[in-house]
């Protein structure tokens, strides 16, 4: 049992290090080739885990084999646009100014109902409003809307607007985030004398606090710091 668990636990351990060095996306954002290498490395981890009689080392070896593979794959598609391309394809245009390209669609194998689907998941509900529709490799549909359907911008309105950067987080679930304070260029004294103006004793107190780029501070106490308040 005891030989089962460890097994268990360092394949898990070894697949969770393996999918972070294949890089960050989700699983929607995969290229056709990453989601293959993911199915195989967990169904590889799999095998060893359930099987004692398999030596561990053989699962090790295939999955880093995969691993090799994988990061080959987008070093070489980083390099070549030709075998990018062949690597993950090429995106589709399923409308074109104004008008579905039933060809293309035809092609890519996309009907009518994926299409008003992934529409509808990008907040567009008549087809009149689309100017340009792409379907991505990783099968999300990228959407242009005509100029009179779009939403107004300040630009649009020729108004100027100030800059706006990230907020920092200045404490997280009760812990001062003193990387951030020191990019803000402010101090832990500041930072709870702007709590105690807020009637919070101190950070332990505070589930998040920001700081935004224009200065100013948003706190939000735990729950029982609230609850006590009232």
């Amino acid at each position: 049992m005891l030989i089962t668990l460890a097994r268990t636990l360092f394949l898990y351990t070894l697949v969770m290090i393996t999918m972070r060095l294949m890089g960050k996306r989700q699983i929607a954002q995969l290229e056709p080739f990453e989601l293959v290498i993911a199915i195989m490395i967990a169904e590889l981890g799999v095998i060893p885990m359930q099987d004692r009689d398999i030596p561990l080392i053989n699962g090790v070896i295939a999955i880093a084999t995969l691993l090799f593979v994988q990061v080959t794959f987008s070093v070489l598609s980083l390099k070549s646009i030709w075998f990018r391309s062949v690597l993950d394809g090429r995106y589709t245009v399923v409308i074109a100014n104004g008008m579905i390209q039933e060809t293309e669609m035809r092609k890519a194998r996309y009907n009518l109902d994926e299409l008003l689907e992934q529409l509808r998941l990008n907040s567009v509900f008549d087809l009149e409003d689309v100017e340009f529709a792409i379907l991505e490799t990783s099968g999300d549909l990228s959407v242009l809307l005509k100029s009179q359907a779009r939403p107004v911008t300040p630009e649009d309105l020729q108004l100027k607007t100030e800059y706006e950067g990230l907020p920092l987080v200045l404490i997280l679930d009760g812990k001062v985030m003193k990387t951030e304070l020191e990019k803000a260029q402010l101090s832990e004294g500041w930072l709870r004398t702007e709590l105690e103006k807020r009637g919070v004793k101190g950070p332990p107190d505070v589930l998040i606090a920001s700081l935004s780029t224009t200065g100013k501070l948003f706190v939000q106490p735990k729950e029982r710091q609230r609850l006590r308040k009232a």
